[in-house]
Parts: C-alpha cells; structure tokens; sequence
C-alpha cells in the first residue's frame, strides 16, 4: 500500500504534517503516563505505603480523566480541535510545573494534585487528538491511522519509566530520590509550552467523521438523537473502563510484580550487564531490586506494547478491528491466568506477553465507539475519555489482593476486565449492525 494514501483525501488535501505533528501529543502522553507508572514503588518506600495506598498515584491521575472529559469535549466542540490541543498543553504545564512547589512541601498530597493536573491536560490531548487522527485522510484508514499514531505513544511509554527510574530512585536512598523528583516534570512543563507555540501557527484544519447514522440530519430537524442508543458506543464506555482497568493494574505493579515474584538469579546473571546494580541480596540469593524492575519495563515490557503497536496497524489493515480486539483480549485473559498459577518462569513470560497483547486494544475500542457518529464523534470521545476512570478504581483492588495475597493472584482482577473486552470485541458487528470497521481494510469500505 501506498503510504502518502492514508493521508490523502478524494479533494486534494494531504494532511500527513498535520498528522505527524499531531502525533507529538501522543508521544507527549505515552511519557508521562510512563512516568507514572514507576512513581508507585517510590512513594511505597519514601512514604511508608501498601501496595493499596501508593494506588492513589493511579486514584489522582485518572481522577483527573474523569473530571475533565466532558469539559475537553465541550472545549473541542466550541474551540475546535487546534483550540482545544492548545488549551490542553497548557493544562499540562501548569501541571509540569507544580511539581516544583510541590518537592518543596514533600507532602503526598501535594504530589498527586500535580499528577491530577497533568491528567486534566492529557484527558483534553486524548479527547482531540484521537478522533482527529480518524479523519486526517480517506476514511477507510481511519482506524489504522489511529493506531499509527498510538503507535508514538507506545514509544513514550518506553521514554517514560527510563526518565521516571532515573529520577525517581537513588543508590542513596529515598531521601534524595525524593528532592530531584520535580525534575523530570519540569522539563515536559518547558517542552509542553514550545508544542503550544508551534501549534498556534501551524495549520490545523477543524474536520468531522462521516455521519453514517445521520445525526447530524436529526439535529437540524430538531429531533436530537442521543448517542447512547447506539449499542456499539455504549459497549466501547465500558470496555474502555476495564481495559484501562486492567492496563493501569498491570503497568502499575509491574514492579511489585518483579520484585516479590521473579525467581532467583543466578550468581553469574546477576553480574551480568543487564543486571549489573540491579539486584539485591536477599537470603544468599540474588533477585532484581527497583532499578533492575524499572530497567525491564523500559527495556522490554513497553518495547514489547511498542510492537504490539506497530504490527497492530498492519494487521487491522487487513483484518476487521473487532475480530482481532476479541482475539487480543482473549489471549491475555489466558496470560493473566498463567500468571495467578505462579509457574516460575512461565508466568514472568506471560506478564511480558500481555504487553503485546494489550497495546492495539484502547486505539481499537476507541476507533469502534466513534465509528459512524459524525458530528457527535467529539462528544461520544468525551465519554470514552472519561472510561478512562477504571484506572483509578481498579488498581486499588489489585493493589489490595496483592496485599492479602500476592501479587500473582492479583493478576485474576485483569483477566475478568480482558475477557469482558473480549466478549464486547467479538459482539461489535452485532452491537452496530455493521459487518466491520471500515478503516481496517485496505480493499474496500463500508
């Protein structure tokens, strides 16, 4: 396939840059959300906190979803989509820049309220620049330019934990970790002002999605018709809320994971350079402390989503989104399970795998939810941004069997969330009456 036709409309237009600068937003997010993820296990060791309590990073975080996804999409609507980019890279700053009044106090509040505000300017990002990406060319790519896009985002995820782990823990303790913590923050809050700058000059089109239910003809009659009797967007809200559910448990414990449950190495692997300063004497047996468990997030588990990804876009070109959304979703409700059996090895592989698996799925749900919605694709990505909240709420349930029980058995809480996403996965083309998602096929359209 011809690339520059993803990008190329029956007009004329060509809006590859505007795609690509767009997809700076996403790279933007998938660093800080990166961030995030390895802050738990430093504030469990600075502050003193259970695996449930350090879950208010998580609790702040997508709070800040919740609390700014109708907003972004009523921003979106009255600004359109590049007053709505700006204003949300704004948001982010502040953000950014409030972690440095914030290590001054060092008090666990005042870090999760720059958290939230963070999350307050991404939520905007996410609720713009997902449809937007959709209707930046012929609509039948729509859901793989989509997924190129998160694509940029699977590679700040991999930023994100090597810049967190570098900051965020010390070989001379949490002490100090804690004093350099506003660092990295600070930097995203200058980088987050240069994008808002380039943005105001830079062409940004405002562009709808195509209308297939004719919405937009029932508002102009006057009998607005709302979108939640459409089933498929319906069933996308909740499959958003559990799979970000089951992501934000996963990315959020991985260390926890690593730490309790990864077997013992052996003298001459951890001396290696992979492990070289980190690991820990524990027993006579040496395992992989917090830098070593950070170090392979980084290094293989987001590369590993990266890839998840990349081959995710070619392959919805040729197969039907919701057909392979089931098939991902299935796969990790077995990983999942390998996991709570604790098979050694086996599982730790398993935990690995479910990177793979999960990365096509929040682009995909989102791609069906707004399919065919037209003028209302803004609104409903207002509410499949708010989903986003699962990964607030259940993380504290993960975070708690894995105080009571372990961190193995924790795993059986997003195998539930991936089998429902499953279940809706394989019910889409009943859900919309439609055969398949058109966008994931390269030789024909809806």
């Amino acid at each position: 396939m011809n690339f520059s036709k993803m990008f190329k409309t029956d007009d004329g237009n060509n809006y590859f840059f505007t795609f690509f600068l767009v997809t700076t937003l996403f790279l933007l997010w998938g660093t800080c959300n990166g961030m995030i993820d390895v802050m738990d296990k430093h504030f469990q060791d600075f502050l003193h906190l259970s695996k449930a309590q350090s879950a208010w990073v998580q609790f702040a975080h997508y709070l800040g979803y919740l609390l700014m996804a109708l907003p972004a999409s009523w921003l979106a609507r009255k600004l359109g989509y590049k007053g709505g980019i700006i204003s949300g890279l704004l948001l982010v700053s502040l953000g950014g820049f409030w972690f440095i009044p914030a290590t001054h106090i060092s008090q666990f509040w005042a870090f999760l309220l720059g958290v939230c505000f963070i999350a307050m300017g991404l939520t905007v990002l996410e609720t713009v620049a997902n449809p937007y990406t959709t209707v930046l060319g012929p609509k039948k790519f729509a859901a793989t330019r989509i997924n190129l896009a998160q694509s940029f985002n699977g590679i700040g995820w991999i930023f994100g934990p090597i810049i967190g782990g570098a900051f965020f823990y010390s070989s001379e303790g949490a002490e100090v970790a804690q004093g350099q913590l506003y660092i990295p923050y600070m930097i995203v809050a200058i980088i987050v002002l240069v994008l808002a700058v380039i943005f105001y000059f830079a062409n940004v089109p405002d562009l709808n999605t195509e209308d297939e239910y004719h919405l937009s003809d029932s508002e102009q009659s006057g009998t607005k018709t709302s979108i939640w009797k459409h089933s498929h967007f319906n069933g996308a809200v909740l499959a958003q809320f559990l799979y970000v559910a089951a992501q934000a448990g996963i990315f959020s414990f991985f260390i926890n994971y690593i730490i309790e449950e990864l077997p013992a190495l052996s003298a001459g692997l951890a001396n290696s350079w992979l492990f070289a300063d980190r690991t820990a004497l524990r027993e006579g047996a040496y395992f992989v402390n917090e830098k070593g468990a950070t170090f392979l997030l980084g290094t293989i588990g987001f590369p590993l989503f990266l890839l998840g990804r990349a081959t995710g876009a070619a392959i919805l070109r040729k197969l039907s989104a919701h057909k392979v959304l089931g098939s991902y979703a299935a796969v990790n409700v077995v990983l999942c399970l390998l996991v709570v059996f604790k098979l050694g090895w086996i599982s730790v592989g398993a935990v690995f795998l479910s990177f793979f698996f999960m990365s096509i799925m929040f682009p995909t749900i989102f791609a069906l939810g707004i399919y065919g919605l037209g003028v209302q694709a803004k609104r409903a990505s207002g509410f499949i941004v708010m989903a986003i909240i699962g990964g607030a709420i259940m993380p504290k349930l993960m975070g708690y069997l894995g105080d009571v029980y372990n961190m193995s058995f924790s795993f059986i809480m997003p195998s539930f969330c991936f089998a429902a996403v499953a279940v809706y996965g394989f019910s889409w083309s009943k859900l919309s009456k439609s055969e398949g998602l058109v966008g994931l096929e390269t030789t024909k359209g809806h």
